[in-house]
C-alpha cells in the first residue's frame, strides 16, 4: 500500500497542540493594516481553535499530525 501524503497547504495552516488540538491564525492580518481598528488588529493577533464540526476534515488532510 501506498503511504499516505499529508496535504501540504493544511499543514502550512494547522498545527496541533499538546493535547490535540488543532490551532490557526485568523486570516486579514498582514496587510492594509491602516484602516483597520487597534481593537480589530489585536483580535487578529490571537490563534484560535477549529470548531468541533470541522475537526474531521482536517484531521483527513493532516494524518500524520
Amino acid at each position: 500500500m501506498p503511504k499516505i501524503k499529508t496535504n501540504r497547504s493544511a499543514a502550512k495552516r494547522f498545527k496541533k497542540t499538546a493535547t490535540g488540538k488543532v490551532v490557526f491564525r485568523k486570516a486579514n492580518a498582514s496587510h492594509i493594516l491602516t484602516k483597520k481598528t487597534t481593537k480589530r488588529k489585536r483580535g487578529l493577533r490571537l490563534s484560535q481553535i477549529v470548531k468541533a464540526s470541522d475537526i474531521k476534515e482536517i484531521k483527513r488532510l493532516l494524518p500524520n499530525g
